[in-house]
């Protein structure tokens, strides 16, 4: 299977890597290597996690506050956000429009 991040979610990633550091030196690492360790896992279990609504699934990071969101089509899995679960909930929605 492959794997799409899309650009919006990247950033994203970086955005919390840059303020858990800010907070403490090495927690941003520590967030990368969890959001890393999830991605890995999604892509050995893409269907594990139920479908939600307009058919996108969700994976909860265990440490941060934060969510993996991302949709299949045919043998690609797209990340569409690396969310904080607890601030505006599904504002990335709409980012899987124009995926095919």
């Amino acid at each position: 299977m492959n794997i799409v991040i899309l650009q919006q979610a990247f950033e994203e990633l970086k955005d919390a890597i840059a303020y858990y550091e800010e907070q403490q030196s090495g927690l941003g690492l520590k967030f990368k290597e969890e959001a890393d360790q999830h991605i890995n896992w999604i892509l050995s279990n893409p269907t594990v996690p139920r479908l939600r609504k307009r058919s996108y699934r969700r994976v909860n990071l265990k440490v941060f506050p934060y969510y993996i969101a991302y949709i299949i089509r045919g043998e690609t899995l797209w990340i569409l956000a690396i969310a904080h679960g607890h601030r505006k909930p599904e504002y990335w929605i709409n980012r899987e429009k124009g995926i095919s």
